[in-house]
């Protein structure tokens, strides 16, 4: 992984740019064409800018795009508001001298919070900006599995699916994985040189040829919500929605809730669940 946010920044605009057709945004593709996408006096052409200083932009050069400059880049690749927000967040950080000495707290869970989880009827659980497990409820841990049985520096969400063994208990393991990689990928933007995402970011590339793959492409995911198939053994199918709200204080862990549709097969199961742990 690097710690340059201008290589960052170059990286994401060329896996953009390489995406889109030139037919996509009304461009003639012609003949003997001998690149993926785009060519980036194209999108310079689209954009409005200069090629040459879209060039520097991409050969992670020391440049400082305007947020309007920005927004024309975005707007010619047809950017997501998430991609629109990744960019600006990028340029920001090349834009910004590394501080050094920077200390990082370590990421903590006040009591309250805990007292929420464990009062909390559905699945639940705390994670940091880097996908680390930080608390969970007892539903949790049924629905999820052991967290205890796992090294404290090894409890991440996106570790844990990268297991072989996960594909068993998660049928759309792989979507899943795509999903947090690029909800990982957002987060480290927002934080350059943060050790511990330098750590985990070079030990799953290491580790994983999937996550290699996936982070390569620069994709970028909200922290909001999404959905989770989980093959349970003792309940079964489970498809349960998921939401993050983000804990009081500044950025930084969020707390996870699975719900499921009231009156669905879903919410049934779901509830035997809740009772198996109540009878433990």
């Amino acid at each position: 992984m690097t710690d340059d946010p201008r290589r960052e920044l170059a990286e994401f605009l060329r896996t953009r740019r390489t995406r889109v057709r030139p037919q996509d945004v009304g461009l003639e593709p012609g003949p003997r064409r001998r690149v993926a996408g785009l060519r980036r006096e194209e999108l310079a052409l689209l954009a409005g800018m200069s090629p040459d200083y879209y060039q520097r932009m991409e050969q992670g050069r020391d440049v400082r795009p305007s947020d309007q400059v920005l927004d024309a880049i975005a707007g010619a690749l047809n950017f997501s508001a998430e991609e629109s927000r990744h960019l600006h967040s990028l340029a920001a950080a090349a834009r910004t001298p590394a501080r050094a000495g920077r200390r990082y707290p370590p990421e903590e869970v006040p009591p309250t919070t805990v007292r929420l989880l464990h009062a909390t009827p559905s699945p639940a659980l705390v994670v940091g900006r880097f996908l680390d497990v930080l608390a969970w409820n007892s539903l949790a841990e049924a629905l999820l599995g052991a967290f205890t049985e796992v090294p404290q520096a090894e409890r991440n969400l996106l570790a844990l699916l990268l297991h072989p063994e996960a594909d068993q208990a998660c049928p759309d393991r792989a979507a899943t994985v795509a999903e947090l990689t690029g909800m990982l990928r957002a987060q480290v933007s927002a934080e350059p040189g943060h050790p511990r995402a330098t750590e985990l970011v070079d030990e799953l590339t290491a580790r994983s040829g999937e996550f290699a793959t996936l982070w390569a492409r620069h994709d970028v995911e909200g922290t909001t919500r999404g959905r989770i198939r989980v093959d349970h053994p003792l309940v079964g199918d489970l498809n349960l929605d998921w939401d993050a709200y983000p804990m009081p204080g500044a950025p930084g862990p969020v707390l996870i809730v699975y719900t499921a549709e009231p009156g669905s097969q879903d919410d049934e199961r779901l509830r035997l669940l809740a009772s198996a742990v109540l009878t433990k």
